[in-house]
Parts: C-alpha cells; sequence; structure tokens
C-alpha cells in the first residue's frame, strides 16, 4: 500500500515538501506516471544510434568486420534498429497525444511509428554518402588530420553530423521529440548544438567546433566551413497577442555555397550569405552579405 504521509523531524523539510507538492507548485511541472510510462527511452536511443554508426562506418565502431561478414553485420544491426527505433518513435507519438489530451488510435500510431522507421532506413545509404563526404571535407581543410579516417573515429564535427544527419530525416517525417533526443546527446558530447531542422548540404566541416550553435530554419550550402563558437541565430522573435512567441517561421540564416565562417562569428536573422563568401571572426552580420564578400571586423570588403 503506498504512504501518502511522510514527516521528518525537521519543521523547515516538512514545510518544503508541503509546498513542493501543492497543486500551485507541481502544476507546471509534474509528469504524472500514465504519461512518463509512454516517454522515449534516452538509453534505448544511445543504443539505437551507437548501432547506426556501426552501419554508417563498419569497423570503426562496434565489432570488427570483414569482407565475409560485412552484410550479416549491417543486417542484423539494421534488423535491431527497426524494431528499437519503431518502438520508440510510437512512444513519441503517444506521448504527444498524452500530453495534449489528444485521442489516438493504438494501432495508426503504430502504422505512423513504423513507416517513419522505414523512411529513415530507406535514407541511410543517402546519410551514408553525406558522411563520407563530411569526412573528406573534414580531412582537407584541417592540416591536422592525418586522413579522413582519424576524422570519422575522432572529430567532434563527424560526431556531430551523424547525430544530426539522422535527426533530420525524423524531424522532417515530424517525429516528435526523438530528433530533439538525438541531437542533444551529440550536443552533450561535442558542444556543437545543431538544431534537427537545419538543413546541411555536403562537404560541411566545423573545425574545433565547441560553442557552435545553428538555429532550426538556417539552411547551408555545399563545402561550407564554421570554426568555434559561430552562431547562425535569430535576430528578433515577434509574438502574439497573448504575448507567447509566433512559431514556425524562418528566422536564420541562409548560407550559400563555399562559405566560411570564423570563430565567434555571429550571423542572425534570415540573410543571405552569398556564394564564396568569408566572414571573419567575431563580427556581427545582420544584413545579407553579396557573393565573393570578405567581412572582417565588421567590415565589408569586396
Amino acid at each position: 500500500m503506498e504512504n501518502t504521509q511522510y514527516a521528518t523531524s525537521i519543521p523547515e523539510i516538512d514545510a518544503a515538501v508541503d509546498h513542493l507538492c501543492s497543486p500551485r507548485s507541481l502544476g507546471s511541472v509534474w509528469l504524472q506516471s500514465a504519461q512518463s510510462s509512454r516517454m522515449p527511452q534516452t538509453a534505448v536511443l544511445r543504443e539505437i544510434m551507437q548501432r547506426l554508426r556501426a552501419i554508417l562506418f563498419p569497423g570503426y565502431f562496434g565489432s570488427s568486420v570483414t569482407s565475409g561478414s560485412v552484410k550479416y553485420h549491417i543486417a542484423a544491426n539494421l534488423d535491431s534498429v527497426y524494431h528499437l527505433l519503431a518502438d520508440q518513435i510510437r512512444r513519441g507519438f503517444t506521448f504527444l497525444h498524452a500530453i495534449q489530451g489528444d485521442e489516438q488510435d493504438a494501432q495508426e500510431t503504430a502504422d505512423r511509428a513504423n513507416a517513419c522507421t522505414i523512411n529513415l532506413i530507406q535514407e541511410i545509404p543517402k546519410i551514408r554518402d553525406l558522411l563520407a563526404l563530411d569526412a573528406q571535407a573534414a580531412y582537407e581543410g584541417d592540416p591536422a588530420a592525418s586522413s579522413p579516417a582519424e576524422t570519422i573515429f575522432c572529430y567532434p564535427s563527424l560526431y556531430a553530423m551523424v547525430h544530426h544527419r539522422i535527426a533530420h530525416v525524423l524531424y522532417e517525417n515530424k517525429v516528435p521529440l526523438i530528433p530533439r533526443m538525438i541531437q542533444e546527446m551529440a550536443h552533450s558530447h561535442t558542444g556543437i548544438d545543431i538544431h534537427p531542422g537545419a538543413s546541411i548540404g555536403s562537404h560541411f566541416f566545423i573545425d574545433h567546433g565547441t560553442g557552435v550553435v545553428i538555429g532550426e530554419t538556417s539552411i547551408i550550402g555545399d563545402h561550407c566551413r564554421l570554426y568555434q563558437g559561430v552562431t547562425l541565430g535569430a535576430l528578433s522573435f515577434p509574438k502574439n497577442a497573448d504575448g507567447t512567441l509566433v512559431k514556425g517561421f524562418a528566422r536564420h540564416p541562409i548560407l550559400g555555397n563555399k562559405v566560411t565562417v570564423y570563430a565567434g562569428a555571429t550571423i542572425l536573422g534570415r540573410i543571405h550569405i552569398g556564394d564564396k563568401c568569408v566572414i571573419g571572426g567575431n563580427v556581427w552580420v545582420t544584413e545579407d552579405i553579396p557573393e565573393g564578400s570578405h567581412v572582417v571586423q565588421g567590415k565589408h570588403i569586396q
């Protein structure tokens, strides 16, 4: 039988407990068991990402792989990913329905989760191709890199991009919670914060990486390079009549192809940075920059 009464010998603790258990205090922060039991599970998502990394880069992560075993290795991991991820996506949809108070059809939710999972699996060959190009860009863009293999195994940029390219596909399929959870694993591990909604082209490299922030509606072209501390953010946040933020509009920068942004630069708002631009370190950019321009310490040099 659950004990609903609890008292200590210290009045101050009892008073704090009473306050923390009051409806006023609990109202906006309590996730009751009926809801929390439906949440996606971080530990399972970590296993899924480990298996996906082993699929994307056989031999680098997980068990050793030979030419004779690679097909079994990929098939076994992909089968596990399918069953684990479909369940986690189902949990994500179920949790969303629960907190919104919506009615749900269990079979419809499961079918939708399976469809989203299959869609991701179909995209994995494309994701691997993009990540291989990211690894090559990291090798070509960093004189300290000895090979593309080193960037795959060691570089935070590649770790972050594995998570982002997977999370982005799930985000595009409107999967709740899970894309952000996957992305936050990479954020906590690398210090690189990329919203799952950001669209990033091929041959992308973040050198060093710590403190990079890329907002939800950012668009980054091919062959772009960012350094540590770069922010691609929003300049302002319009509000509804009730004071809440307006959501779902494009508010982050667009970078063209072959753009380089050096350490500490801040680029804000729905502005266009043209192809082959170079944005110098520690500058603040809030207006369009024409193709081929250099911006250094607030000076625009074409």
